[in-house]
């Protein structure tokens, strides 16, 4: 067998060449190593045990006891616009992915065309017509017309998977964006929730404030008749009905506060203001769940915030692919298919009318490449700001749930104490009017003792919804709610 040793070199000089365009190619592109994300976290939270028991996992139905709080929550999941129109964001994330998906398929049109054209007779074209028959004893029609019609189609060859990568980083952003759509829920859980307790809070000081009313105005009575009986002064009379007219004042600041209140949880129910139905008996005596806190691991997976940023992490490190992608070049194949003549007669007749065409190209960038590093810097900068967004993220939910068991165990301790204060000064009272009757005590001492109690009344309704409070933002921190 001989080798044609020409061709052997011809080969060899070309397979070097293309070799060494390829390596050329690879050497060109930018390389930037991605900066790792830092996961770790504290084995248990301080002053805790280990346990793996995480209120986190309740469902928002189960977590809140109270049937008025429960429908609230229900009418805003379906009406609230914030939330709706996170919705649409969604839905607009997941079309993303179709469009991407649609990116590396072939694409397939169809083409149809009608034209006319005279020509000069004194070019190229014009003499070919002048002097070339169409057939025998016929010449082209002047002006020429043209018709044609087919499908075309055309595909980019995903040999770097750019394509590919691109799909699944929007799968990333989608599923970013369904966490994102469960954290707002979550907000929106917790913030109705608070509002509510808010309500209760201010409609239970506003029986305290009536009950005092009435304590007042009795004792008002009661140092008139003093005065009559020259046992007290017109000081006397004077200071207590400042106190009355105080609290009397002080309740239609707390009507207007409720006002606000309800058209706040109105507006996150997205309806029009209105009275919010609610049960504010006994709050002083409303229960205070426990807590459990889990171990802080447990934040990586029920912490929708902190799912959002890692899906967003790793559509970060899919884009800088592909930017990098863009410094390859890009291999397309196109096709086309019809028929084509200059009169509409001709089309059906095959093989003259018959028109097909198949193009290979290979297009990569060679000079100016400024916008393509620019692109791959950019996308570089994304995933460390993404990393850092994370890392944030993680941090952001252990401090928060560390913030929260200690002020809920403070509180409690806060509540316990302030029981006992409000219960001796409610028994002071009585003691205060018993010894202002028989001349044992000063009517300052009576105004003084009713006063205190009553703003230790008030301070135990605040405690009362700062634990209730406290109860559902931790539910939050630990990532409850949105399911």
């Amino acid at each position: 067998m001989k080798f044609n040793k020409s061709k052997l070199i011809g080969y060899r000089w070309s397979s070097l060449v293309g070799l060494l365009a390829l390596v050329s190619v690879y050497a060109c592109v930018p390389m930037r190593t991605l900066k790792e994300e830092d996961t770790s976290v504290p084995e248990q939270y301080a002053n805790q045990t280990i346990d793996t028991v995480n209120t986190a996992k309740m469902k928002w139905r189960d977590f809140f006891s109270d049937p008025y709080l429960v429908s609230l929550i229900d009418t805003a999941l379906v009406h609230n616009q914030e939330l709706n129109i996170m919705l649409q964001r969604v839905d607009m994330s997941k079309n993303e992915i179709k469009a991407r998906k649609g990116e590396y398929l072939p694409f397939v049109n169809y083409f149809g065309g009608a034209e006319v054209e005279k020509v000069g007779e004194y070019t190229r074209n014009g003499a070919v017509e002048k002097n070339l028959d169409i057939r025998e004893g016929e010449e082209f029609p002047e002006p020429l017309t043209n018709y044609a019609f087919g499908l075309k189609a055309s595909w980019e060859i995903d040999v770097w998977k750019k394509l590919r990568n691109a799909k699944k980083s929007a799968v990333f952003e989608y599923l970013s964006t369904v966490e994102g759509k469960n954290f707002m829920v979550t907000s929106l859980v917790s913030e109705i929730a608070n509002s509510y307790y808010e309500l209760l809070a201010v409609d239970s000081q506003l029986a305290i404030i009536d009950q005092n009313l009435e304590l007042q105005e009795h004792a008002l009575t009661m140092v008139k008749l003093q005065k009559q009986a020259a046992r007290a002064t017109e000081l006397a009379v004077k200071k207590f009905e400042a106190e009355v007219l105080k609290n009397r004042s002080h309740r239609f600041e707390l009507k207007q506060e409720i006002v606000a209140i309800e058209n706040k949880i109105n507006f996150l129910m997205g309806r029009s203001p209105q009275t919010v139905a609610r049960s504010s008996g006994d709050f002083i005596t409303t229960s205070v769940d426990a807590m459990y806190a889990g171990v802080p691991s447990q934040l990586l997976l029920n912490r929708t915030d902190v799912r959002q940023a890692e899906l967003e992490l790793e559509a970060a490190k899919l884009n800088i692919s592909v930017a990098k992608a863009n410094f390859y070049p890009s291999f397309d194949i196109t096709a086309s298919f019809g028929l084509e003549a200059f009169k509409p007669k001709y089309l059906n007749t095959t093989p003259e009318s018959l028109l097909y065409s198949v193009v290979g190209d290979v297009v990569g960038p060679l000079i100016n490449r400024n916008a393509i590093k620019a692109a791959y810097k950019n996308a570089n900068d994304k995933q460390i700001q993404a990393v850092f967004e994370y890392e944030k993220a993680i941090l952001n939910a252990y401090i928060e749930v560390s913030n929260e068991l200690s002020n809920i165990d403070n509180l409690k301790k806060s509540f316990d104490l302030k029981v006992g204060q409000v219960d001796a000064l409610t028994e002071s009272i009585d003691i205060s009017i018993r010894l202002f009757q028989s001349a044992r005590a000063d009517y300052m001492e009576v105004l003084l003792t009713q006063r205190d109690a009553l703003e230790a009344t008030i301070e135990l309704i605040e405690t009362k919804k700062d634990q209730l409070i406290a109860q559902t933002t931790m539910y939050k921190a630990l990532g409850g709610g949105w399911n």
